[in-house]
């Protein structure tokens, strides 16, 4: 084992994942940063077990050799989810507790809105975790706050813009916008030479510009219609799905239908997903599309003179946490942007950075939110894209519960007991379901990476059915299909995903194919990714025609397509279960994420907002006042 490993007393039958994650004191974070070569300047400590790292510990070994690197996608999973976190974080406990390889877990940082809502958190599950495990599961390192606020401070200047617009004349605009100083002269601040620029004005002072130039400058006379940014915060909340602003007295007149998301389905939190540096987290904020103008161009944060300030909110949140499993293998906790709206992948940053740690036949493992139809599609089609990075493996996890379901098996809802046949053993269902998997396995392997299954055991599975699914994962032609038993037994259950893992990785092929080249037109990708779900066709509502059409000419088509669709089912259709084929896909809507760097329609009814169940989670949340522990999380 290695020096920061740590054995683990397991027992049976598992305990609560808070119950495990509290009876495991961390090593000290500074521990966890000296195995992996990081000196004390490399990061900047947030209490004894979360550390931020700086990026630039990338200017040091950015010449280095990069290690492995696999993604950890699934199949399309039950609302109970199927162990895709748990398996991420078992795989790299076995590759760094018990095959004594260099590994870095990278997952993405859990919203509040599921953990008190109907998932719990996301630290992995039984004796595969991420801890602290409570402060995984809350505020973290603050990276959500700092999104929810310079989103809010966003939404804030496009409403304040229009108010003053609708009250001044171009000429107090201008002299508002570029006040004389003590000695009497106007100047531009930094800010404002992008919009200069935007409109080709070279001019430096502002008593240079002609009076239709001041004009241009001053009035982005914003349409109220077109502003598609709305504000954040990071719970559940339905009645925020649809709001008026503007009934105050002082605003009148200026009342607008609006509604509020939920933070991480932000297009700030996909910008610091999608980021490689400070200097590009600075370009992609100002670049960010809030509304048109009433002539029909696009209306930037850098235009409402925004773009700094929400890249100074967001200086801390662009480095990544440093934490741990409860082996003490290292992990880089960073961003988590919504997994069907957003592309649903943790930064590209923290993955490189754990490239360059782990060097040469090291390993890390980064996971893709919900199915390999969305979370692997889009980390390979736009992650990738934006990285440059390469994956030599993508794992798929499988459960026989979720193959059952696919066969057709009886509803699965969360919050209530499993039917019978997903306890007992029913081979007929499960061999029926394996069409889910085989799909999921020839989508992944179109990218040209080496594909391994990774079937998660529960106690109730039995071994004709666990069988029945790794002899159907390699007839599908993954290069293997693993049993594995992390949740029960850690990373000593996952020791033969482990040696697959690594196999699959030395056996690479060196080029990644992607599913379609971004100089098509915005509808020629959109089939592209329908097809690979197994839709014959394409259709557009008239919103939607209307918005491609509208980025056309705005010159947005050189963009990657993010698609928001149900995680239940490879169709719009949740009930749609195991390899649906022969459906029209429905575009309900198209709306852009132009500095994030993506387009993304809106298939069927997507909501950027979820709601609270009867019965949430936060009723088994409390304190124990006596320890000032957490109890209740799961």
């Amino acid at each position: 084992m290695g020096k920061t490993t740590r054995k683990l007393e397991v027992v049976s039958p598992v305990p609560a994942d808070i119950d495990i994650a509290n009876s495991v004191e961390p090593l000290h974070i500074s521990e966890i940063a000296q195995e992996l070569n990081l000196s004390s300047q490399h990061y900047d400590l947030y209490g004894k077990y979360k550390a931020k790292v700086l990026l630039s510990v990338l200017d040091e070994v950015g010449g280095s050799e990069d290690g492995y690197y696999v993604v950890v996608g699934g199949i399309t999973p039950t609302p109970l989810g199927e162990g895709k976190s748990t398996t991420t974080v078992g795989l790299c406990q076995a590759l760094g507790a018990f095959l004594d390889k260099k590994v870095v877990t990278c997952v993405r940082q859990p919203s509040q809105g599921p953990t008190f809502g109907i998932k719990g958190g996301a630290a992995g599950g039984g004796y595969s975790q991420v801890i602290p495990m409570d402060e995984f599961n809350l505020h973290l390192t603050g990276d959500i706050h700092a999104i929810t606020a310079a989103n809010n401070l966003l939404a804030a200047a496009i409403d304040t813009r229009i108010f003053h617009e609708s009250t001044q004349s171009d000429k107090a605009l201008f002299n508002r916008l570029c006040p004389p100083n003590k000695e009497g002269k106007r100047k531009f601040c930094d800010i404002m030479f992008r919009r200069l620029k935007k409109l080709g004005i070279d001019k430096t002072a502002p008593e240079d510009l002609t009076p239709e130039e001041s004009s241009k400058f001053a009035r982005l006379d914003i349409d109220p219609a077109s502003v598609t940014w709305r504000r954040v915060m990071d719970v559940n909340d339905r009645f925020l799905r649809k709001i008026t602003i503007g009934q105050g007295p002082e605003e009148k007149g200026m009342v607008r239908e609006t509604a509020f998301d939920i933070s991480v389905a932000s297009e700030i939190m996909a910008v610091l997903a999608l980021t490689t540096s400070l200097a590009d987290m600075r370009e992609r904020l100002g670049k960010m599309v809030v509304g048109n103008s009433k002539a029909g161009d696009p209306v930037t944060a850098d235009d409402l003179g925004v773009g700094g300030a929400l890249t100074v909110l967001m200086k801390d949140a662009i480095n990544p946490t440093l934490m741990q499993t409860l082996e003490g293998t290292p992990v880089l906790v960073h961003a988590g942007p919504f997994a069907n709206i957003a592309h649903g992948n943790s930064s590209i940053v923290a993955d490189k950075i754990a490239l360059k740690l782990v060097g040469p036949g090291g390993f890390v493992v980064t996971e893709a939110g919900f199915g390999s139809d969305i979370g692997t599609e889009k980390f390979m089609n736009i992650k990738c894209r934006y990285s440059g990075l390469k994956p030599q493996c993508a794992i798929i996890v499988a459960t026989v519960r979720a193959l059952k379901m696919h066969g057709g098996g009886p509803q699965v809802t969360a919050g209530k007991p499993l039917d019978k046949a997903y306890v007992t053993e029913n081979l007929g269902l499960v061999e029926a379901g394996c069409v889910n998997l085989a799909r999921h396995i020839s989508n992944t392997k179109a990218y040209g990476v080496n594909v391994v299954v990774a079937v998660n055991a529960f106690s109730t599975d039995t071994e004709a059915e666990l069988n029945a699914v790794k002899n159907a994962a390699l007839a599908a032609g993954a290069f293997d299909s693993v049993i594995c038993t992390h949740h029960a037994h850690g990373g000593k259950g996952a020791v033969d995903l482990g040696i697959a893992v690594q196999k699959a990785c030395e056996n690479a092929k060196q080029s990644l194919k992607f599913l379609y080249p971004l100089d098509i037109g915005i509808k020629d990708k959109i089939e592209a990714i329908a097809k690979s779900y197994g839709a014959d066709g394409v259709e557009y509502s008239e919103e939607a025609e209307k918005q491609i059409e509208m980025y056309t000419k705005q010159g947005f088509t050189n963009l990657p397509i993010c698609m928001a669709k149900t995680q239940y089912s490879f169709s719009h259709d949740a009930g749609k279960k195991g390899a649906p084929s022969g459906f029209i896909l429905p575009i309900r809507d198209v709306r852009a994420s132009i500095g994030a760097g993506f387009i993304y329609p809106l298939v069927g009814t997507m909501s950027t907002m979820p709601g609270l169940p009867t019965r949430p989670c936060f009723y088994e949340i409390d304190i124990d006042t006596s320890t000032g522990k957490v109890i209740g999380l799961s």
